[in-house]
């Protein structure tokens, strides 16, 4: 089984709606930044990555499926986790 990584998030009044809920579009940027967060823990950087061994990770789809909404001030955590590569 892959390690799976753990980001916590706390949910500011900018990532939500007028309503204090977390806009839709924000859950990306809270997953971007998991996917970022396992790469550091490793031990490398996206430009380490890139200059040192012409590695460059992207985001080829994304389907999320919003389950319960997120609202200010929540502590949210992101769970990031390889399951294959190629």
């Amino acid at each position: 089984m892959a390690k799976k990584f753990k980001l916590t998030v706390k949910v500011y009044y900018e990532d939500t709606d007028a309503g204090g809920v977390v806009y839709y579009a924000n859950y990306l940027k809270f997953l971007e930044r998991a996917r970022s967060e396992a790469i550091y823990s490793l031990g490398y950087t996206n430009s380490d990555l890139l200059n040192n061994y012409g590695i460059l990770l992207i985001v080829k789809s994304c389907n999320i499926e919003y389950k319960k909404p997120a609202k200010f001030e929540d502590i949210l955590d992101v769970v990031s986790e390889v399951t294959s590569f190629t």
